[in-house]
């Protein structure tokens, strides 16, 4: 059985500033462009059997700078929706709702563009990404090229774990995290490694 290899866009602008970016297609930085380059050097990406990204464009660069072509596009692995807390920092929320924290707070709703998610929400859709990737995984490696939280709670949903306890994998920009099994039960094989 093959491996899933999660690869987390590079940076943005907004990343670097730790503005939540979930709907809004934030383009990479410099700095983003030369991170997704460098994923060429993580070890097996040229054998994987299909390449999934997310809808927004900052995945699909990073998997285009990273050497990949790209299989599909599934929404499913578009970034949580932050509703009205989209593109404003954690600082900034707790201003008005002191120790807020995502993943046991959650998100207010915005506008129609970000209405908004709750964690279980973002749990059922890569719950559906997973189904789709498992029967491929029977050929090779499968790579998904999404954002931090998304793939977060694939993690979580992978090892069979609730999807809040994402909160569990912290996730840098540009890094490649691998997840596979261990006598038949799955397991973080790799986590938030920088390819270089």
């Amino acid at each position: 059985m093959g491996e899933l290899i999660l690869l987390r866009h590079g940076e943005t602008a907004w990343s670097r500033d730790r503005r939540h970016t979930g709907r809004t297609d934030v383009p990479l930085t410099e700095r983003g462009e030369e991170q997704a380059r460098s994923l060429r050097k993580a070890p097996g990406l040229d054998a994987v059997v299909r390449v999934v990204a997310s809808p927004a464009g900052r995945a699909r660069r990073t998997a285009e700078l990273a050497g990949l072509a790209v299989d599909a596009v599934d929404p499913d692995l578009w970034e949580w929706d932050y509703g009205g807390y989209e593109g404003i920092t954690t600082a900034q929320i707790r201003e008005t709702r002191p120790g807020w924290y995502l993943w046991d707070d959650g998100v207010i709703p915005g506008d129609a563009d970000h209405p908004g998610e709750t964690v279980e929400r973002v749990g059922e859709r890569v719950d559906a990404v997973l189904a789709r990737c498992r029967p491929v995984l029977a050929d090779g490696d499968v790579a998904l090229v999404a954002h931090g939280h998304v793939l977060r709670i694939l993690t979580a949903r992978w090892l069979g774990l609730d999807p809040a306890l994402g909160r569990l994998f912290a996730l840098d920009t540009g890094t490649v995290s691998r997840l596979g099994a261990e006598h038949g039960r799955p397991v973080i094989a790799s986590w938030n490694v920088p390819p270089g």
